[in-house]
Formats: C-alpha cells, structure tokens, sequence
C-alpha cells in the first residue's frame, strides 16, 4: 500500500484505487477487459498474463497547475477552478521520481525571480498557467515548458535562463508555450523554443524515439518499453512488406515493428506513418533517420482520412494506436473492405476498442494482453493482434 498523505487527507483523489491491493487492481482490469470482448467468441484469441507496472515513481511527466502567489507558488492541482485556497502542492507525489522534488524546489524559485505571477482563474489575472515537466530514461535530461496566457514574461524568462540551467544543468529543452484562452486547455498551438535543442532523445528497446512539445508521447516508460517490445514480437514473423501507422505519434509502433521485421526476416518493410501533430510527425521523421529506416514515409494528415482516400498501394498490415474515441465506423469498414491481412490495434479504452472490433466483421482476434499503464486508477491500455478470417 502506497503511503499518500495527500490520499490520506483527501487533497487528491487522481489514484481513485489506491487503497486496492495491486494484485486486485490487475483483477479488476483483467475482468473489465473481457467482459468487452465477451461476445466477440473467438475460439482463436490467446489471452497473456497482465504486464504490471512499478507501483510508484513510474510516471516520466508531471503536468502541474501553478496557482499561490509569485512569492509562494504552488504547483500542483487546483480541486475547485474558482477557488484559490483549494490548491494542493502535488511536488511530493509518490507518482513521480523522487528527485523530481528537488527540480520543482528550484524552479518555485526561478518562477519568483522571473516575476511569474501564477495565473488566477476567478479573477483571470496572472499569466503562469501550468509546469510542464518531461525526463528522459535513457539519458536522464529534461524537458522543461511554461505555459503562458501571453508573452509578456518571455523576455524575463529569458533574462534568468542562464541561471536556471546552471542550477538545473539537466535541462535540455526549454521552452514557452502561449495558451491565450480562459479555458481548461492544457495548451495552445504556438511553441517558443528558448534552448537551441527542441527534442529530448528517448530510447525504448534499441529503438531511438525523440519526445518533443506538442507530441504525445506516454508517460510510463517501463510499461510502453513492454509494449512496444510485444508489438514486436507478434509482428516479426508475419509476412509484412507493406504496413501503415495510422495515429502513429513519434513512430513507436511503426519504427519497432519495422526493425523487428528487417531484423528478424532481413526485408526492408515500406512504412507509412500518419498522424495529426506536425510536432510529432517531425520527432518520427529523425527517430527513423537515427535508426537508418529508408523506406520510410512519415506524414502530418489525419489518420481516417488518409485511409479512406487510398485507393492504390494498399498495405498488407495495419496498426491503429488511436484516441480513446477509437477508429470509428467508416475506418473499421473500410478496413474490411481493404483487408489487410493484419491488424495490429493498440487501445487506450477498451469500450470504444470493443465496438470497433465488432464493425471489424472480417476480422479475428488472436493475440491479446492488457498493459497497466495507469496504476492506482480505472484506466488500461490493450494490445489486440486480429488477422483477416479468411487466411486461418
């Protein structure tokens, strides 16, 4: 059991489970997840154990709310928007590395030097609006964002960065980004960079990936290391030479499963990754530049809407890693139309995964396992490998 003295006292209830032994929290997950699929009657789907997650320190991101004062600020949450005096100072979650405190201790002070007065909801005064903080495992450097209702702190910024990165000397991408709008939104489109570097190189399983604002990258690398790894492992001895990437992000599933394949059958798989975020579609670019990956085509679109507009140079496998809202209907059918011969669907809620599979008619489950990437809470992701009926 997690000691959480802001669990204890009520302060913050984000780990919903945390007083469930963790053995019951795997239970419970595994429960819920079959019970989406139950009526999908696959004779051929085999089920893996549950990957399980450190149960503390796991997370490689805090995104904390600024409120207090300039003097005094507080990073953390705030329970009621509204109400000031309801802000909680989250620097010691248990969630978090622990020397993540020791960075969040000097920049309350930078945050004071650089007159950085903590944005007020009720009075829609201040401009810091969140902490953005990011850790690379592979080499332990930081990624470091302000989010601000203007810029007019960027100068004073600035003017301290040097004194910052001298008592932070892990920091290596700094940046401001300018969220104008009195609204809960985490951030807004415009990025400045303040650090010469805008990438932080991260590395899963020989796999070099590059986590950058504005791209979605996940936030428990023990847990996604394992599942890219499992990607892997279903797709290096299938018969692939074309696959798709569809909401790829960085390229972690694409450029795994494409080494996998080269590495293990010695053929060079033409990948087609799509996703949303130019962010992210640029550190996918240089992630399958560093690994010499030549057949390789990353492109900034959306996702369903690529699919649904080819019509030649069809793949012969797929992977789906999309938003909790799933791939939808008119994508599910027109998958089985194509009929790539796999499809491998990584999901992140396993409702909308369940509906997408029964639109997905020409389809079979037969690998699945189930990744806690969220201890302490409801949440889960899954990794379903489904191959085209016909060909069993």
């Amino acid at each position: 059991m997690i000691d959480c003295p802001h669990y204890q006292r009520g302060d913050c209830r984000s780990c919903r489970w945390l007083k469930m032994p963790y053995e019951r929290q795997l239970a419970e997950k595994s429960a819920h997840l079959q019970a989406q699929l139950r009526s999908l009657n696959s004779t051929a789907l085999k089920w893996f154990p549950p990957f399980q997650s450190p149960q503390t320190a796991f997370r490689n991101k805090a995104k904390m709310v600024a409120s207090g004062t300039v003097e005094r600020p507080i990073l953390g949450i705030l329970q009621d928007p509204n109400e000031p005096q309801s802000a909680v100072d989250l620097c010691d979650c248990p969630l978090y590395p622990a020397h993540f405190r020791t960075v969040f201790a000097v920049l309350k002070d930078f945050i004071a030097r650089a007159g950085l007065v903590p944005y007020n909801v009720a009075k829609r005064k201040g401009e810091l609006k969140y902490i953005l903080l990011t850790e690379s495992t592979a080499t332990g450097k930081l990624m470091l964002r302000f989010v601000l209702r203007s810029e007019n702190k960027v100068a004073l910024i600035r003017r301290e960065l040097d004194g910052l990165l001298s008592k932070l000397p892990q920091l290596e991408v700094v940046s401001v980004n300018l969220q104008p709008e009195h609204a809960a939104i985490l951030e807004g489109k415009q990025e400045i960079f303040l650090t010469e570097p805008q990438f932080l190189p991260e590395n899963f399983n020989g796999v070099p990936l590059f986590i950058r604002p504005q791209g979605f990258f996940q936030t428990n690398p023990t847990v996604a290391t394992a599942l890219y790894a499992t990607a892997q492992q279903w797709i290096e001895d299938l018969p692939i030479a074309k696959l798709w990437d569809l909401f790829c992000g960085v390229g972690g599933f694409g450029l795994h499963c494409a080494k996998a394949l080269q590495e293990k059958q010695g053929i060079q798989v033409e990948l087609s990754g799509i996703e949303i975020s130019p962010s992210a579609i640029l550190a996918a670019r240089t992630a399958a530049r560093k690994l010499g990956l030549q057949a390789v085509n990353f492109q900034s679109l959306d996702a369903a809407n690529f699919a649904l507009k080819q019509n030649a140079n069809k793949p012969d496998s797929i992977i789906v890693n999309p938003p909790r809202r799933g791939i939808g209907r008119l994508l599910s059918e027109f998958l089985n139309e194509t009929q790539p011969r796999f499809i491998l669907y990584s999901s992140c809620h396993a409702l909308s995964m369940s509906d997408d599979l029964q639109y997905l008619t020409r389809y079979e489950p037969t690998k699945i396992r189930l990744f806690d990437m969220f201890p302490h809470t409801t949440h889960y992701e899954t990794l379903v490998l489904l191959e085209r009926v016909h060909d069993r």
